[in-house]
């Protein structure tokens, strides 16, 4: 019978199994090799993200962008009924008032904008920053809630959860345009001690007749419980505002909040003779003062 040759086939060898056991180890040792390093120390891809850098608060700036209502654009602080910037506590000009723009910026004319307007509300905050961050501002100075509070009723203030959340809208989106710009905080004055300094003037109280500040300024002269809760209830909410400001910038590094505008035991001498309720010349050199310590503030 003839012998039919059969295709030459390779022997099998058993090492299938050990190569695959090699290959496993190896990679197990370079997955480990990579991860902690050749010295055992955490490796660039290791689980643990690297620890990000602080961001550093510079005490210069070279550019300045105000935002906020009346009181920045100082209104009344010249003459009545008439926005007087060059004495804003922001960005004026005015020597006199020793502003910010003016102590910080070595060319403020070109290098400082006051964006702020007459009667703003937290809710018109969005809208400034977007004017802003057009501008590519070092630092954003914000004084704005006085508006909010002073309504002509109580139950027409500004919710504190509205007034935090457009506040909150505003500096995330600064942030997100602008990632490495500062941001100053006034807090809102004190409403009740402008009552309690403003009435002491019968010409300030009789303009107060005209609509100013209704909720807090209305009928000066009652002492009667209802107006002592009224008056009461718009300082509580601006405290209430204040703490929202305060929450929301102390969750970002490069925003300083300044409670010491709240403070500030300011007397009839820094109220605009116009209206008493504006701060004059004297009392936005005030105002550009405590912003000034604050900002220049060295990091502890």
């Amino acid at each position: 019978m003839t012998r039919i040759d059969r295709p030459c086939r390779p022997r099998r060898r058993r090492f299938g199994h050990r190569f695959s056991r090699t290959v496993t180890a190896a990679a197990a040792l370079l997955i480990t090799l990579t991860a902690c390093g050749a010295d055992g120390t955490a490796g660039p891809h290791s689980g643990a993200s690297p620890k990000r850098k602080t961001p550093v608060w510079r005490t210069d700036p070279d550019s300045i962008a105000a935002l906020g209502d009346s009181i920045t654009v100082g209104f009344d602080a010249c003459t009545v009924l008439s926005e007087c910037r060059e004495v804003s506590w922001a960005t004026g000009t005015d020597p006199r008032v020793d502003s910010l723009a003016h102590r910080l910026v070595k060319r403020p004319a070109a290098h400082s904008w006051n964006l702020a307007r007459t009667g703003a509300l937290m809710s018109d905050l969005p809208g400034q920053v977007a004017a802003a961050v057009r501008r590519k501002p070092e630092l954003v100075t914000v004084l704005i809630g006085a508006n909010d509070a002073c309504r002509p009723t109580t139950d027409a203030m500004t919710p504190t959860a509205a007034f935090r959340a457009d506040f909150a809208r505003s500096l995330t989106s600064l942030r997100r345009a602008l990632p490495h710009t500062q941001v100053y905080v006034a807090s809102v004055p004190d409403l009740l001690r402008l009552w309690s300094e403003g009435r002491k003037n019968p010409l300030g109280k009789e303009v107060w007749k005209l609509g100013i500040c209704g909720s807090m300024l209305r009928d000066p002269d009652d002492l009667t419980k209802p107006a002592q809760d009224r008056r009461a209830a718009v300082r509580s909410r601006v405290v209430a505002y204040n703490a929202a400001l305060a929450e929301v910038c102390g969750k970002d590094p490069l925003c300083r909040f300044d409670r010491s505008v709240f403070d500030y035991r300011f007397s009839g001498r820094q109220l605009s003779t116009w209206d008493w309720f504006h701060p004059g010349a004297g009392g936005q050199k005030e105002l550009a003062e405590l912003a000034f310590k604050v900002i220049t503030r060295k990091e502890s």
